[in-house]
């Protein structure tokens, strides 16, 4: 039986391991995937402390890894979704294994669009992914979908690979970070389609062109593109906690300024907790936060 068990390998899951391992509790990290989470999928990071240049996402989350791994942290393959999962009792379980304490840092996954053409296409041409599919799309026409941060940064991103880049946005302005958004604007190669809303993602079996209109209404307008990457937003891994622990309107977990919610020796971290600013560094704040709070809970 584990100390703490922290479900989930992003920022937020990777520090409560590190602080965990470190306080003395025998600590281990259950993910389903790749180690970093969403982080691990950005190209680059350029707003974490400690790093002017900006470092890559993937770097950022293996020297995480590592350092969790390094003071003592265990790593086990598993989805919390699946096999036992009891959070009520004192001992709690989660995919088989026990554990005191648990720290829930699943983070998000990409929100769909939720428009034809989306699911069908996913993998030929539709993407979530710059990082990962980008390079398929060297020379090519490409669509960007959203006016955040992620949307911008990984469209300048894709500008470096692409013959042009398509941005459309909802809105008339970007939601991003100005400097984000004026070093995208500077490249030659990106064109902005603002106030627009896509309607549906065409192609047989590869995406040939995204039909776009006014968000107010009229009529659709293709445009002709080899690929989309789609940046709108996340959804809470918290389906499968329905019942178990609070969640506030749009699934994410409430809990206390220390991180705890409602559930004795239960803590959420990083993106699925309830909270207004989802950033790496927020993340790292808030495991730090629940693994020491642990820490203070199993001592009294």
């Amino acid at each position: 039986m584990w100390d703490l068990l922290v479900v989930g390998g992003g920022p937020a899951g990777l520090t409560a391991a590190i602080y965990g391992a470190r306080a003395g509790l025998d600590t281990a990290v259950i993910e389903r995937g790749q180690m970093g989470g969403q982080m691990a999928t950005a190209h680059r990071v350029e707003n974490y402390p400690g790093f002017p240049d900006g470092i890559e996402g993937a770097e950022l989350a293996a020297r995480m890894y590592e350092q969790a791994r390094r003071v003592g942290a265990e790593f086990l393959v598993g989805e919390a979704g699946r096999g036992d999962l009891d959070l009520v009792s004192p001992v709690k379980t989660v995919a088989g294994h026990r554990a005191r304490k648990v720290v829930l840092a699943m983070g998000a996954r990409p929100r769909r669009l939720g428009i034809p053409g989306e699911e069908r296409l996913l993998g030929r041409g539709v993407s979530y992914c710059a990082t990962c599919d980008g390079p398929f799309f060297r020379g090519r026409r490409v669509m960007v979908i959203g006016g955040g941060d992620s949307a911008v940064s990984e469209a300048a991103f894709l500008a470096k690979l692409a013959s042009k880049v398509i941005v459309v946005h909802r809105r008339d302005r970007f939601r991003a970070a100005p400097a984000l958004v004026k070093g995208l604007l500077a490249l030659g190669n990106v064109e902005t389609m603002m106030g627009r809303i896509p309607v549906e993602i065409e192609g047989d079996d590869a995406v040939k062109a995204v039909r776009v209109r006014d968000p107010a209404g009229g009529p659709p307008e293709e445009v002709e593109v080899d690929g989309v990457f789609i940046y709108v937003g996340l959804d809470p891994e918290t389906g499968f906690l329905e019942g178990q622990v609070d969640l506030d309107r749009n699934g994410y977990i409430i809990t206390d300024g220390v991180m705890r919610t409602r559930l004795p020796g239960v803590y959420a971290a990083g993106d699925v907790r309830a909270k207004e600013l989802r950033q790496v560094v927020t993340a790292t704040a808030d495991g730090a936060l629940a693994a020491m709070t642990a820490e203070r809970d199993l001592a009294e």
